[in-house]
């Protein structure tokens, strides 16, 4: 695990190969597998390898989510907040699950943040999302997650960066 924690970086560029069909068999088993409080599992998830939706949901944003068109799947992560007070978090721990089973798999990744962000200035992101896909009103857009292999190199931060100030031992 740690090993996976050290490689894993945004990646925002990636190679025109299509994902195999079993490594997105095992992000979507990664996915179910998420914790959540109390098991209620509010999260539902959205795999779209589409390259012309993946195209439009790249707008959904006024800027940082361009580069989910050169991707070979995007993921949508959506909560239920009728079904849990705490849908924001279990969708948060699902999303990083999945990256993390994601870069195990040999695919890079980057988190594109949508709830509480802008795709235009009359309209939310998550509107816009709703909208392009048809969602329930129900359904809250907490992020996007592209995946694809990477075609860029991102160096592991060095331990001697890391912020160790900010843990606190009593």
């Amino acid at each position: 695990m740690l090993d996976i924690l050290r490689g894993r970086r945004s990646i925002r560029r990636y190679k025109d190969t299509k994902i195999d069909e079993r490594i997105i068999e095992q992000l979507k088993e990664a996915a179910l597998r998420s914790p959540s409080s109390r098991g209620i599992n509010p999260w539902r998830f959205l795999f779209i390898t589409d390259k012309e939706k993946l195209e439009v949901l790249s707008r959904a944003k006024e800027s940082g989510s361009g580069f989910l068109k050169g991707a070979g799947l995007g993921v949508v992560v959506l909560g239920q907040d009728k079904e849990s007070d705490v849908w924001i978090e279990d969708c948060s721990i699902a999303s990083i699950i999945l990256q993390l089973a994601g870069q195990s798999l040999g695919l890079g990744s980057c988190w594109i943040q949508i709830r509480k962000r802008m795709h235009s200035s009359s309209q939310s992101s998550e509107d816009y999302i709703r909208e392009v896909l048809d969602l329930p009103k129900e359904s809250r857009v907490e992020c996007m997650i592209a995946f694809g292999y990477p075609d860029e190199i991102k160096e592991p931060h060095p331990k001697s960066e890391l912020e160790y100030g900010k843990i606190i031992e009593e």
